[in-house]
């Protein structure tokens, strides 16, 4: 089709699906291929540039005083013949026609509005790059045509896959498919998708595809039947399919011959819309695609224009060729005499020219949805807007060398890729039309459904969009409630090869498989993984303990002698209790101060004795309770001097016994004179003062301290007492056992003196036992843990002070309280004369 003009815009498009190509060679009388198959839509596409050209003719603010022509080629989809026609339409082999009436030639073609194909852009486009002529395709998505370098003056007006690639995996993160099957038709635009998409879906994380399968471009029947083996056998649910609608039908008749259904189809938009899939036998496989589509745009008065078209009968209107005429025969099944060149499929009654479209149901007059259409509009307004705003250039102040401007009688089709670059325009259906630095439109695109109907009809509905921002990068809006859901369970399907790991696990890949497949492992104790499908655990901090579910850090249980536990309540109130023995005996001692059996041995060591023991009752106290540096500290020295303080007491009352015994003999008086009053104390400060010292010397060299154990249990924190110094402690205990040991034999001597004198009888009693439990306490205290240990000390200190307060005072306090008689003088020396 052509159209005389003062500039001259070319196009190349699809209108038949099927050429036989004449034999090329050099002694061949060149011939035109025959074209078969009329494509009413890619007609459709074709009137769509000629009403925008029509359209800008007839705009007076848009190229006032210029009138645009166009050339327009059918490359009956092979690229032999896309090539030959770009070759033809920049090479000025298309056939001369009259300009003006006054100038006979060809107008300069400035650029060209083509090709749909990705492939036939490619091989087109790296031709006229090298000439810096603009070629605007209006379908051609391939990413690699972004490529400045090999394709310098490409610009489209549709986005490039990279960008459809990022809008299929954001719907694959929208509803959790992780594990997906790609098919790619064999040809650039299939190899550059499969590519890219591998590429973005392993940098998203958004997950892996099962396999990946190169469609057949013919009926390749066994290959057909292998990939959809695959199909069947993989656990992946959702297809997505960057191919044509040619691949989708051969593909589909397998499908549908080994019954293939519970898949969830994605579709690119080669094949989004395509009306040729939605039948009715292959709707219960397809039903519920998702797809993703051009954005639709409406073009007021199209419909309009297309109605007033009627074929030339006479060769003389704006048309001049066979195109129109060609459509009429194929949409009304008449002829015309003689039928239009190259056409091959006249048949029928005879065409009048007069028939009225509006008669027939044709494709071509459906302008509710146009996508590729709108496509075609907006490159033919990007080239006139360019070619304006070059038109405006002011001499003198131009972009080009020497400030100069291009200008119509000598255009140079560089100068028109320079404002193309530049243009930025708004259409009446008030979409933003501008090119990126290289040369792909706003990135924008709408997300169809396939929604099949009770009745059994077909309906492509919108149910959201996907356009990137240079602040928010890829933004996807949808509305899951209108999807339509071709399964049993009307919702999106799980299509997942592992399932996601909980918290408390982590993911371990499995051997040989993609990162999509994995198995969960337990994060083992001490660590813990907050979040799904995380890929390791983490170690909790050092006061904290993972969680019985391995899902968060709970703060470790602490562990210390307490005094709300049961056996903390016990051991105090068990010290009390002995402290209030204590405190009664001692009151009853003075209350009965002048009583012969309390005078008896020195009274005084037998107040200070009591005393002594009150404070080791007492210091029990400190071992229970959360240990701090003060009690840690004070715990031991309290012990170890209370209890010197009262084995020194017992000692010397010990030696006493001996001493007064020994002096009752003849001769025997001498050796009580070193032990009066005075020496009985001064012994007992001088053995308490060693203790004290040892004390003192092993809190300043090495003080016991509080302690944070985990050693015994991983999820606990024991708080104890470390002992600073072994040695100290050591030195502690064993100055208290060899007090102990020698009152313990000093009283064992004494044990057969006579009964006036028996409270040797006694001391012996209960240093027997103060030892004993003593023996006993360094076994059991080194053998267990944590609060036991204080425990067992702690019993220890109070076993030993109640054997000592019973065996000691409470004789004594039997006579005092029940048997008062015998507390007398002369009760006493009876005894010693009955002896």
């Amino acid at each position: 089709m052509h159209k005389a003009g003062d500039v001259v815009l070319g196009g190349i498009f699809q209108i038949h699906f099927v050429s036989v190509f004449p034999d090329l060679s050099f002694t061949s009388e060149p011939q035109q291929p025959t074209c078969h198959s009329f494509d009413v839509v890619g007609f459709r596409r074709v009137q769509t540039m000629v009403f925008a050209i029509d359209e800008i003719n007839r705009n007076s603010n848009l190229l006032p005083n210029v009138t645009l022509g166009y050339i327009l080629y059918d490359n009956c989809y092979k690229l032999q013949t896309a090539f030959r026609a770009a070759i033809s339409l920049v090479g000025g082999q298309e056939e001369q026609f009259i300009l003006e009436e006054t100038c006979v030639g060809t107008p300069p073609v400035i650029g060209i509005v083509g090709d749909s194909s990705s492939t036939h852009s490619i091989a087109i486009s790296s031709v006229l790059g090298l000439y810096r002529v603009p070629m605007v395709s209006y379908f051609a998505t391939c990413s690699c045509l972004s490529d400045r370098q090999k394709f310098p003056s490409f610009f489209r007006t549709i986005p490039s896959d990279a960008f459809q690639v990022q809008a299929m995996i954001q719907i694959l993160k929208r509803f959790g498919w992780s594990w997906a099957g790609l098919l790619v038709s064999d040809d650039d635009y299939g190899f550059h998708a499969a590519r890219s998409f591998q590429s973005d879906l392993v940098q998203s994380g958004a997950g892996c595809l099962a396999y990946v399968e190169i469609l057949p471009w013919e009926n390749d029947r066994t290959e057909l039947r292998r990939i959809v083996d695959v199909m069947k056998k993989s656990t992946a649910r959702v297809v997505i399919v960057f191919a044509h609608e040619k691949n989708m039908i051969n593909l589909m008749e397998e499908v549908v011959m080994q019954n293939v259904t519970g898949l969830q189809w994605m579709a690119s938009e080669a094949w989004t819309a395509a009306t040729v899939l939605q039948t009715p036998d292959l709707m219960p496989y397809l039903a519920g695609t998702l797809g993703i589509a051009i954005r639709r745009g409406e073009i007021p008065g199209f419909r309009e224009f297309l109605l007033q078209m009627f074929p030339d009968l006479h060769h003389n209107n704006s048309y001049g060729n066979s195109m129109v005429s060609q459509f009429w025969e194929f949409t009304f099944q008449c002829r015309f005499t003689p039928p239009p060149a190259g056409w091959v499929e006249a048949g029928g009654p005879l065409c009048t020219g007069q028939e009225n479209l509006d008669d027939v149901e044709t494709e071509l007059l459906d302008v509710s949805d146009l996508r590729p259409e709108y496509n075609v509009y907006k490159a033919v307004y990007a080239l006139a807007y360019a070619l304006d705003d070059m038109l405006q250039c002011e001499p003198g102040r131009g972009p080009f060398s020497g400030h100069s401007c291009g200008n119509l009688k000598e255009l140079e089709p560089w100068q028109l890729v320079y404002y193309l670059e530049k243009v930025n325009f708004t259409t009446t259906f008030g979409d933003q039309v501008s090119f990126d630095e290289n040369g792909d439109a706003l990135a924008i695109y709408d997300i169809m459904n396939w929604l099949w109907l009770p009745d059994g009809r077909t309906k492509v509905q919108n149910v959201g969009e996907v356009k990137r921002s240079a602040s928010k990068g890829e933004e996807l809006t949808i509305d899951e409630d209108k999807i339509f859901w071709n399964f049993e369970s009307k919702k999106p399907p799980r299509s997942v090869c592992s399932e996601s790991c909980p918290p408390g696990t982590r993911m371990a890949r499995k051997k040989g498989e993609p990162v999509c497949c994995f198995d969960c492992i337990p994060c083992s104790e001490g660590k813990i993984s907050n979040k799904i499908d995380s890929m390791e655990c983490t170690s909790c901090p050092e006061d904290f303990w993972s969680s019985p579910k391995r899902d968060h850090c709970a703060p470790k249980k602490t562990e210390f002698l307490s005094y709300h536990e049961p056996l903390g309540f016990c051991l105090t109130a068990t010290s009390l209790l002995g402290t209030c023995m204590c405190a009664v005996v001692l009151g009853i001692f003075i209350y009965h101060h002048s009583t012969p059996i309390v005078r008896a041995n020195n009274s005084e060591l037998s107040f200070l004795l009591l005393v002594s023991l009150k404070l080791c009752f007492l210091c029990s106290l400190l071992f229970i309770g959360r240990p701090r540096l003060w009690t840690c500290q004070l715990r031991h020295a309290a012990f170890g001097i209370s209890f010197v303080l009262c084995v020194s007491c017992i000692l010397v009352k010990t030696m006493v016994v001996l001493a007064v015994f020994k002096a009752s003999k003849p001769g025997g008086g001498a050796s009580l004179k070193w032990f009066g009053v005075l020496q009985q104390r001064g012994t007992v400060m001088v053995l308490t003062s060693v203790q004290a010292a040892i004390c003192t010397a092993w809190l300043v060299s090495a003080s016991p301290t509080p302690h944070k154990n985990t050693q015994y249990n991983n999820d606990k924190i024991v708080y104890e007492c470390v002992v600073g110094s072994t040695v100290g402690f050591a030195v502690l205990l064993g100055y208290i056992g060899f007090l102990s040991i020698l009152s313990f034999l000093i009283a064992f001597i004494a044990r057969n003196l006579p009964d006036t004198f028996n409270e040797a009888k006694l001391i012996t009693f209960s240093m027997l036992i103060f030892c004993a439990v003593w023996v006993a306490f360094v076994p059991a205290y080194v053998s267990s843990p944590g609060k036991y240990a204080d425990a067992v000390e702690v019993f220890a200190i109070l076993a030993s002070s109640f054997g000592l307060l019973l065996a000691l005072f409470g004789p004594k306090c039997y006579i005092i309280l029940l048997r008062p008689e015998m507390n007398t003088r002369k009760a006493i020396m009876g005894r010693e004369i009955q002896a």
